[in-house]
């Protein structure tokens, strides 16, 4: 029996052994795509972020991801939203995308089931497309390219567009009335893609039957700002 309990734990530290040396190396980290401040034509400037914040190995991420446009003369939030996720890759280039999202500005809050898919695509064009799942059902798909202009300096433009895909009239849009972003930014890398101070241009826009809902309460249907802000990498 002493020969049988020694055999099993000498083929159990033997196994734990091999796991461990096979095992991959966990890695986290904290991306800020942008943290900038938006000033616009008149008093509705806007201070907005979009940053990852990730844990995991290469066969499967978790990811917490904040979104967030907040107007300083209203002092109030206009979108701020927030998605914890996994991450698997399907593909040399693209991970399939499952999670929950949270929404939690001015009006009522939302919950959504999350499904995507988000990679490279050719020519190095970052590529994210999200099916958001709940009563009031949306679609958003954004694309983003970084072009080197020289070692430090880099021009990223980026669209975004967003689709709602049936009226929520808490939230001021109509079915498939979709919200477009346009945005170039051009970046300096001070320490090493570290940490980038970057100026550029951001422009919104809202189509059909959403611009129809601004126009009849007054509001513009589209904004354009001037942009100040910085990337951050750690």
């Amino acid at each position: 029996m002493k020969k049988l309990i020694l055999s099993a734990a000498l083929i159990g530290a033997s196994a734990l052994h091999v796991s461990s040396a096979s095992a991959e190396t966990v890695f986290w980290g904290i991306q800020a795509e942008q943290l900038e401040y938006r000033l616009g034509e008149g008093p509705d400037n806007v201070l907005a972020w979009d940053f990852d914040a990730l844990v995991g190995t290469d066969e499967l991420k978790f990811v917490w991801r904040s979104e967030a446009e907040y107007e300083t003369n209203a002092e109030i939030f206009e979108s701020l939203e927030n998605q914890a996720r996994i991450q698997v890759p399907v593909t040399d280039f693209f991970d399939a995308v499952a999670g929950v999202r949270i929404d939690t500005p001015k009006g009522q809050d939302r919950v959504y089931g999350v499904l995507g898919l988000h990679g490279l695509a050719k020519q190095w064009f970052e590529f994210d497309a999200d099916l958001f799942l709940a009563e009031h059902p949306a679609a958003r798909f954004e694309v983003e390219y970084e072009g080197l202009i020289t070692n430090q300096v880099t021009l990223t433009p980026s669209v975004e567009l967003d689709v709602p895909l049936n009226d929520d009239t808490d939230r001021e849009v109509g079915a498939f009335g979709p919200k477009l972003e346009l945005g170039a930014r051009l970046s300096y890398d001070v320490v090493d893609r570290l940490l980038s101070p970057y100026v550029g241009v951001h422009y919104e826009r809202v189509f059909g039957e959403t611009a129809d809902i601004a126009t009849s309460e007054g509001k513009d249907d589209d904004a354009i700002f001037g942009v100040v802000g910085v990337r951050v990498l750690f």
